[in-house]
């Protein structure tokens, strides 16, 4: 199994955050992980985007040019990375910030309210979460007891309160992500 995955939206929407716990949670899975973050000065507000590589075997470059997943969270980002899915991959994006439709037709595609969710709960913060969720209700490459000990050790100590929200977040990410028929 290999996974080669971009998570791309806006600075502050949590995109670094989300790979950084699916690369912990791939490691203590004893997976092979690169996590290379790309992100501009202004960081909040900016664009931002995270390459995450899981796989049973040796990864031979962290460097990719195509992906098997993209998870698109601004329209910027999937003006730059809906034509860098594979051919049969996996795109998902949240309906919040996405204007124009996706265009191909030879890759999956999943749409996941996750802004519309987080607000609904009033947890802006938790919007990373649950697309994590959705992302593994489509492909499940880690499991959720690893995701929430990569959560854990990525989250400060002061922050472990809000790991049971965390985990309904995921939760609800995995409920509302649909498959987008077109």
């Amino acid at each position: 199994m290999k996974q080669e995955i971009i998570i791309a939206g806006f600075g502050g929407q949590g995109v670094l955050s989300m790979g950084k716990i699916l690369a912990y949670s791939g490691l203590m899975e004893g997976k092979e992980v690169t996590w290379m973050p790309s992100y501009g000065p202004e960081q909040r507000g900016g664009t931002a985007n995270v390459t995450v590589i899981l796989s049973d075997e040796r990864i031979s470059s962290p460097v990719l040019n195509e992906y098997d997943i993209a998870v698109i969270l601004n329209q910027p980002s999937m003006d730059k990375f809906e034509s860098k899915v594979k051919t049969g991959g996996i795109l998902i994006y949240d309906g919040y910030g996405i204007q124009k439709p996706v265009s191909r037709k030879d890759i999956r595609v999943y749409r996941i309210d996750a802004m519309d969710a987080a607000t609904e709960q009033d947890m802006q913060k938790i919007f990373n979460m649950i697309v994590l969720g959705g992302l593994l209700k489509i492909v499940p490459m880690v499991t959720l007891d690893s995701v929430l000990a990569g959560l854990k050790k990525t989250l400060p100590e002061r922050h472990w309160n809000t790991l049971p929200v965390n985990e309904m977040a995921i939760r609800k990410g995995m409920e509302i992500i649909q498959e987008v028929n077109e």
